[in-house]
């Protein structure tokens, strides 16, 4: 076993650090920087974190929903492509699934204590 640090510990101890270090001694809007900086350095821990399931699974859908398959990003502009030129809408089950699977995947990382992703997440 290797006892080297992951890049998700070390991003985990600087938001600690500015957390338990520096946000107790600091006022006004150094207090306010260092809260925002320790939680987007949260975010980044928590994305890194993701189960590369989860970018599987977009991709399944996506390429499921579109015939095609391809990277991520190629699959993502061709549904936006699909959208905009009138393809696919609101009546497309297949598409409103993805497109709450893809919320409830990006709420986990940015926002994962939001009320509604508790509810989705309970239903």
């Amino acid at each position: 076993m290797s006892s080297a640090i992951t890049p998700d510990q070390l991003v985990e101890a600087v938001a600690v650090f500015l957390r338990e270090r520096v946000l107790p001694t600091a006022e006004g809007d150094l207090a306010f920087d260092t809260r925002v900086a320790a939680n987007a350095l949260d975010l980044v821990c928590r994305a890194m974190r993701q189960p590369a399931a989860v970018e599987a699974a977009h991709c399944a859908r996506l390429s499921a929903l579109l015939g095609e398959s391809g990277t991520r990003d190629h699959l993502d502009a061709l549904l936006c492509d699909r959208i905009q030129s009138g393809v696919f809408d609101e009546t497309c089950d297949a598409l409103v699934e993805h497109l709450r699977a893809a919320a409830i995947d990006a709420l986990r990382v940015d926002q994962p204590r939001y009320s509604a992703l508790r509810r989705a997440l309970e239903a």
